[in-house]
């Protein structure tokens, strides 16, 4: 399981989450101060934000496709392997029509920075290996 050293998930007290390979730490939270409400990530210097409603949208896929799903990382602009998260939080049949990312250039990455954090709330497992991870939904018992 994705380990969090502390936080809360608010802007004052972030989640310090790591990728799913376990490589690189980054800070989340939840903004409810934007429309739509947004999940922020800051990774360094950089920061991206993606619509909050694409965790709940994302089990739902997950939870309607019942079986592992890779997770397919990819920047904005770089394709992205079919039957992917990544390529189904772009995909303009997704529930929003497109990209969950909220900031043009930096929109990518969805599977890299929301997987994580759909497993520190219960919604997903989540695989840790150096590298082609997947995730699948975690039901309830």
């Amino acid at each position: 399981m994705n380990m969090v050293t502390y936080g809360s998930g608010t802007a004052d007290d972030p989640w310090i989450l790591k990728t799913p390979p376990q490589t690189s730490d980054f800070q989340a939270w939840r903004d409810d101060t934007t429309t739509p409400p947004s999940l922020v990530v800051q990774v360094g210097t950089t920061r991206l934000s993606y619509q909050w409603r694409g965790i709940a949208d994302c089990h739902d896929m997950l939870t309607a496709h019942a079986d592992w799903m890779p997770l397919g990382n990819a920047d904005e602009g770089k394709p992205t392997s079919p039957g992917t998260v990544e390529d189904w939080a772009r995909d303009a049949t997704n529930p929003v029509g497109g990209y969950y990312g909220l900031r043009k250039g930096y929109r990518g990455r969805f599977a890299n920075y929301v997987t994580p954090i759909m497993e520190l709330l219960g919604l997903v497992d989540l695989e840790h290996a150096p590298r082609n991870n997947r995730v699948r939904a975690r039901l309830p018992s």
